[in-house]
């Protein structure tokens, strides 16, 4: 076997494809050794590469495939928080409401926010009752009927709807004839009133009902409705008039019928 001396074998003594793996001593292969691009994927064993080697910034959204990111991969937050963008199109954080709030838009160009949401138009309670009970009279005078009800607002900014539906009739035989209507409104410990809300007129006796036409003796289906508010939290109770106007009679449920009222609380917050 022939000895060379040191340093004596250069590069041209040496045949391509000469040297093999075995004469590599270990750990011999430096950076400098290694021509730039000249790794290529298949010279790298799977799993070989960790976070550890990734320069920081290096990956990109192009390296990421749509729908990799998982929940658990997210940072954690804040219970509640909602994620949203913000004037500059960066994400950022909707910060946790209150218990009843409702998430509100800000417009755009600002993050919505967690906002109690405007009172008002709520129905707070609803009462109804109805009457088969029989009202009538021929006197141009305001009576009574059983067509009553009570109610206790829970607030004094409430306002309370007004609701009748009931069976009214007038008998005229001998010329024009008609009644109009009015529910009075009585605040316990307070006044007694009719708002104008809950009159078919004020100042004519037949403006709920008028025929020019004698013609007897005729019932019909009527309603009367409106929005008050009655600034108190005492009982109130409201009571149905009429008053007829040039009848022989009227009424209410004079042929056997059935009237009704409904109150409902409505939150005037």
């Amino acid at each position: 076997v022939p000895v060379f001396p040191n340093n004596t074998i250069e590069t041209a003594d040496i045949q391509a494809d000469a040297i093999t793996a075995a004469k590599i001593a270990d750990n011999a292969v430096v950076t400098a050794g290694i021509n730039a691009d000249a790794v290529t994927g298949a010279k790298i064993a799977d799993d070989a590469i960790n976070s550890e080697h990734y320069t920081d910034g290096s990956i990109d959204t192009a390296h990421i495939a749509d729908n990799q990111i998982t929940l658990a991969k997210m940072a954690g937050g804040t219970d509640g928080n909602l994620i949203t963008y913000d004037a500059s199109g960066d994400p950022a954080y909707v910060a946790t409401g209150s218990d009843g709030q409702v998430l509100t838009s800000a417009g755009a160009g600002a993050a919505p926010t967690f906002e109690t949401p405007a009172g008002g138009g709520k129905v707070l309670q609803v009462l109804s009752m109805h009457t088969d009970t029989s009202t009538s009279s021929a006197n141009v005078d305001w009576h009574a009927t059983a067509v009553t009800l009570a109610i206790t607002p829970s607030a004094t900014s409430s306002k309370i709807l007004v609701s009748f539906d009931g069976q009214m009739y007038v008998q005229n035989t001998s010329g024009d004839g008609g009644y109009a209507l009015k529910i009075e409104q009585a605040i316990s410990g307070g006044t007694t009133s009719a708002p104008d809300a809950l009159h078919t007129r004020s100042n004519v006796n037949y403006s709920g009902y008028y025929t020019s036409v004698a013609n007897g003796q005729f019932a019909h289906r009527t309603a009367l409705s409106g929005l008050v508010a009655p600034n108190t939290t005492a009982a109130i109770t409201y009571k149905l008039y009429f008053i007829p106007y040039n009848a022989n009679a009227a009424g209410l449920n004079g042929l056997g019928g059935r009237s009704t009222l409904t109150l409902m609380e409505i939150d005037g917050s």
